[in-house]
């Protein structure tokens, strides 16, 4: 009866003095998560073509938005190009949002490549495949309908600090 009683004040404590403790971590944990998202943007890749960001950092993660094949000189999508002109003004693009975020294209962990024919998937993966020699990120590839600015290859990544 001893032990239970013990047992029971002991579990009275760690209500009422740790779990109050545990909530307040995890509330400055998650403020301080809001206060950490930096927007990244630099004049070395295209501006958004609509209400989103190149790039946010959060928590050490470098989130890049989508790039096409946009020619940040002109603003317009890189013409009379094949896809695998297509697909290095696209890693341009993303060389330099992870450069300005302070990053590296080797701090890269996730890529999502969204093509609009599978078929030009061999094509797009040798450009890929000189932007990542060793250490290669994560990735899917995928086959869409449409892009846009009726691009044929787009590509998101997920980067480290």
């Amino acid at each position: 009866m001893n032990r239970c009683l013990n047992s029971l004040i002991f579990m009275n404590s760690i209500t009422r003095y740790i779990l109050p403790l545990v909530t307040i971590i995890i509330f400055i944990s998650c403020s301080t998560a809001n206060t950490m998202k930096n927007i990244i943007l630099t004049g070395n890749a295209p501006m958004p073509i609509g209400p989103y960001s190149q790039a946010v950092e959060a928590n050490g993660f470098i989130f890049v938005s989508g790039q096409i094949a946009i020619n940040p000189e002109t603003g317009l999508m890189v013409e009379h190009a094949d896809i695998k002109t297509e697909a290095k003004q696209v890693m341009e693009n993303i060389e330099a949002i992870i450069t300005a975020s302070g990053s590296s294209m080797n701090n890269i962990v996730k890529c999502t490549i969204f093509l609009r024919d599978m078929n030009s998937f061999t094509e797009v993966n040798s450009v890929y495949g000189e932007y990542f020699p060793r250490n290669q990120p994560a990735r899917e590839t995928v086959e869409v309908s449409d892009l846009p600015k009726n691009a044929n290859v787009e590509i998101s990544v997920i980067a480290v600090k």
